[in-house]
């Protein structure tokens, strides 16, 4: 059976290890690495027998998952300080930099990433994917693919998402309002959403 450590050699800078074990021992849980899913890198759960539960996707670069797991153990932190608070609120964005600062290294993170790590930091938003900067940083670490992002393909082209067809529409503050093909319903688009042109 693999270690703790062993486990997070596989999904952490190698350098973070040791300290990201330490926060793990500071703050208990069960933490758990789960498959992709569409809607969040991370998650913090309580449950009503009182076991707390944060969960990361496996998918996730280093550096992702890095910032994502203690974006979650601050959750827990600010939890276990004022039990209820707004989810990402002052409080929250306090622990999750306190947590963060000790990984902010160049042996840790690599210098484009360091860079906007320190700016998305300043007043951290609830997903890092809202910072376009920092998000596409992290995405020169991925795994390549032939994906786009919603935000570079041209207005009006035709994409597919998930099997289905769309065309990219205007942007509504935040987002892109796509149109379906088949169905003629629209559909809201984070800018970061990964699809597929059709040329």
């Amino acid at each position: 059976m693999e270690t703790k450590r062993e486990i997070l050699e596989k999904y952490v800078p190698d350098e973070a290890v040791a300290m990201v074990l330490d926060v793990i021992d500071r703050y208990p849980c069960h933490l758990k690495i789960v498959n992709k899913r569409r809607s969040k890198h991370g998650d913090f759960k309580r449950y009503f027998d009182g076991k707390i539960q944060i969960t990361i996707n496996n998918d996730l670069n280093a550096y992702r998952f890095l910032l994502t797991l203690m974006h979650e153990f601050a959750h827990l932190v600010t939890f276990q300080e004022y039990k209820k608070v707004k989810p990402h609120g002052v409080q929250w964005k306090r622990n999750f930099k306190l947590l963060m600062l000790p990984f902010l290294r160049p042996e840790i993170f690599p210098e484009d990433i360091l860079s906007e790590l320190a700016h998305y930091l300043i007043n951290p938003k609830a997903s890092s994917d809202g910072d376009v900067k920092l998000s596409l940083a992290f995405r020169k670490y991925d795994k390549q693919n032939d994906k786009k992002l919603i935000f570079e393909i041209p207005d009006r082209s035709k994409f597919q998402y998930h099997n289905r067809t769309f065309i990219k529409g205007d942007k509504r503050r935040t987002r892109y309002e796509c149109v379906e093909v088949l169905t003629d319903r629209k559909y809201i688009f984070h800018p970061h959403a990964e699809v597929d042109i059709i040329k």
